[in-house]
């Protein structure tokens, strides 16, 4: 069972057979992420962890991960450096 707040929680699955796997894999249907209406950015503290930011804007401290997939291309451990400027998505 998916985590109610996981970002794959609404998301319909498939099934299909993959080489080299007896048993058929279930997939999610890709989500397709939509532009932000306007551009939110946030200026990391030197104490804030990411989930200190998910909380101040989602009221979720583990919708971290929506921070994470508006930030692509950057490592994870990195995002809550202090003087970063991270983007911050709109809210679905």
């Amino acid at each position: 069972m998916t985590d109610r707040s996981s970002r794959h929680a609404q998301l319909s699955t498939y099934r299909r057979q993959v080489p080299g796997r007896e048993a058929e894999a279930e997939f999610y249907q890709p989500r397709f992420r939509r532009q932000p209406a306007q551009d939110v950015s946030h200026r990391v503290q030197a104490t804030e962890r990411l989930d200190h930011i998910a909380f101040r804007y989602f009221g979720d401290p583990h919708e971290y991960w929506r921070i994470a997939d508006a930030n692509p291309g950057t490592d994870l451990d990195a995002l809550a450096e202090p003087g970063r400027l991270l983007s911050i998505p709109e809210r679905s």
